[in-house]
């Protein structure tokens, strides 16, 4: 008996070790890979760590977007010894949300970060509080040293190091670095120890950004939109500066803007890149494009003469008025007196299909492809869906939507003498010692018309300046060429509002020689609103500050004529075009009657006689028919009317 209890003592015995050595081998040998593979992943904590970002300069090497080293501060749960009085005083240490802190420091993950990328002062004051469980690690963190410049085209960087918007999105892949990652070993006492035997790999920086921005046009632009929409209580605004020569751009301002050291203190709304990314009915200043258009079809010549119907027209059964009565004008004072009803008779000489391609070949209705995102391509119908009043409307800016950018670029190939560039915001990338330019030539989309429309457009655009509706952009010294205009807002689905516009104007200078295009737009101004008062005098100030930046020194003789304009020479006389007819050359006209208490006797004169005594008089002539003048209406001898009323004529052909 006493046997029988002893071997089964020493068979359980023999079994139990048995138990513990297979065990053993199990554990050491056979699992052994597992088992490590579970206990690293319990002591070690891989950390990924953010590279600096590339250094953003501006075209004369100011920073304008820069990456700091900063402290993250984390948290390993179980080593927190009150979690809810350590999150109240991160919390007050750093501005973070306590109940988001007291949920993390009550879990039982491994590691959590708590406060990341802390401004210096926020870090000292963390470390002197010394709290049970609370661990730094450097990071990288951007900054942008002059706040507001600039801010809506360099965008901003979220906490977790990737590009949000502006360049830093569109140049994430190239900027952001490649990040670094260390392990972090934590021992039986559950302390966070590194160890150089530990892997270890440091991160990578990323490229720089060397733009074609100026810091100080840059400025200079920013200073004067905010000028102007606070004067005005506008909505917002909007300017971009290009040298015409190359496409660059040298300044993109939007208003409001928004520091992006702390972008989420502000409204999404400023965040915008109002020049690339707002569409709007640009109003008078797309009467360059019709200009274009009749010119290099060589349908109409500066000096034509058109009956602007003192104030409307009837098209379809649909008048349309213009922004004040015209009488007869030439077509340069069509564009230079920015008269709606010229502007439609110009654009009805030309058919849909030319028109609607010199529209395009402008770079309306599509991208401009800038090196930047979220670019609107506004709004052009096709020619196919036009219906019989479409191309009246859109000839003076309505019924289309274009962006800043996409017109100051049309008015570049004006500038430049007709070659349409594709804009660009960054001219160099790559690390310092070892960049590469990306535009070493202009980038030429097309040539959307002739030189000698170009020249002819030049000539228009700067008596619009002299004598016309943009006078208050003339700069002192520099010669000036540029359109004003002024549209009702249109907002889809509901129409026109009736009390809110878009003041603008767009223009280069000097004439010359340009090195700038500015186009300034300003959302729903008070007090005024018309192109001419209110976005006038900002391009004034912004170009002329500007130009005297860059070292353009102003002129002491006037131009005698434009760059690619013909010397004029006489010439045959060719027809006169009056609205859609031609009368045919007279012989230089004898002075008209003088003016008097009664109506001088025009009957048996020419349309260009008559005319010209007409207007002498300070009447309005009002031209039916063709030929010579048969009837007139008042009759000779009548009372002198006002000034300004109108006088009939009734032309025929019975007398030669």
């Amino acid at each position: 008996m006493k046997r029988t209890r002893l071997l089964i003592v020493l068979a359980v015995a023999t079994l139990w070790m048995g138990g513990v050595v297979w065990r053993l081998w199990s554990v050491q040998v056979h699992d052994h890979e597992s088992y490590l593979r579970r206990a690293m992943r319990q002591q070690q904590q891989v950390l990924e760590l953010d590279p600096p970002r590339g250094t953003i300069y501006d075209r004369r090497g100011r920073e304008l977007a820069v990456s700091v080293a900063v402290e993250s501060a984390f948290a390993v749960p179980r080593e927190v010894g009150e979690p809810d009085a350590a999150a109240a005083a991160i919390a007050r240490l750093t501005g973070a949300d306590t109940a988001r802190l007291q949920r993390l420091l009550a879990s039982d993950r491994e590691f959590v970060w708590v406060a990341r990328k802390l401004d210096p002062p926020q870090a000292r004051a963390l470390r002197a509080a010394a709290l049970p469980g609370i661990y730094f690690l450097e990071e990288s963190k951007r900054y942008y040293p002059m706040r507001e410049v600039a801010a809506a085209v360099l965008g901003y960087v979220g906490t977790d190091h990737h590009g949000l918007a502006g360049l830093e999105a569109e140049w994430e892949r190239a900027v952001a670095g490649v990040p670094g990652r260390r392990t972090v070993l934590r021992d039986a006492r559950q302390t966070t120890l590194a160890s150089l035997d530990l892997e270890i790999s440091e991160p990578q920086p990323g490229e720089d950004l060397v733009l074609t921005l100026d810091a100080v046009l840059q400025h200079i632009a920013e200073e004067e939109l905010a000028r102007i929409v606070e004067e005005r209580r506008a909505q917002n605004g909007s300017i971009v500066l290009l040298d015409p020569r190359s496409g660059a751009v040298l300044a993109m301002a939007s208003w409001p803007g928004f520091d992006p050291n702390h972008f989420a203190a502000s409204s999404p709304e400023s965040w915008r890149n109002r020049v690339v990314m707002d569409a709007y009915e640009p109003g008078s200043t797309f009467k360059m494009v019709t200009a274009a258009a009749a010119l290099d079809g060589g349908l109409v010549s500066p000096d034509d003469l058109f009956d602007c119907e003192m104030g409307g027209i009837t098209l379809a059964k649909t008048r349309i008025s213009d922004h004040k009565p015209f009488g007869l004008l030439t077509f340069r004072d069509v564009i230079a007196k920015s008269s709606n009803v010229g502007t439609i008779k110009t654009a009805l000489r030309v058919p849909n299909g030319p028109f609607y391609e010199t529209v395009r070949a402008f770079g309306f209705g599509r991208t401009t492809g800038i090196d930047l995102p979220g670019e609107s391509a506004g709004l052009l119908l096709p020619v196919e869906r036009w219906g019989p009043t479409t191309k009246a409307y859109v000839s003076f800016g309505q019924g289309i939507s274009v962006t800043p950018l996409q017109l100051a670029t049309a008015f570049a190939a004006v500038a430049n003498g007709g070659r349409l560039l594709r804009p660009y915001v960054v001219a160099e990338i790559g690390h310092e010692g070892a960049r590469r330019r990306l535009h070493p030539e202009p980038v030429v989309v097309r040539e959307p018309v002739a030189s000698r429309t170009v020249a002819t457009l030049r000539s228009l655009l700067t008596e619009v300046v002299v004598s016309g509706t943009g006078k208050r952009a003339a700069i002192p010294g520099y010669t000036v060429a540029g359109k004003t205009g002024t549209a009702q807002k249109a907002v889809p689905g509901i129409g026109y509002l009736s009390h809110e516009f878009i003041a603008s104007f767009v223009g280069f200078a000097p004439v010359e020689q340009p090195v700038l295009v500015a186009a300034v737009a300003i959302d729903d101004p008070k007090g005024g609103y018309h192109g001419g008062e209110v976005a006038a005098p900002v391009f004034r100030r912004v170009v002329e500050r500007a130009l005297l930046y860059l070292g353009v020194p102003p002129r002491r003789e006037p131009l005698e004529r434009w760059p690619g304009e013909p010397v004029p020479v006489p010439a045959t006389p060719e027809p006169v075009r009056i609205a859609d007819r031609e009368v045919a050359p007279e012989p230089p006209v004898a002075d008209a009657p003088p003016a008097g208490p009664a109506l001088p006797d025009l009957v048996g004169t020419t349309a260009r006689e008559a005319i010209a005594g007409v207007a002498r008089l300070g009447l309005r002539p009002v031209l039916v028919g063709s030929g010579v003048v048969e009837r007139q209406e008042p009759p000779a001898g009548a009372p002198l009317p006002p000034r300004g009323s109108p006088v009939q004529l009734y032309l025929g052909t019975g007398v030669s």
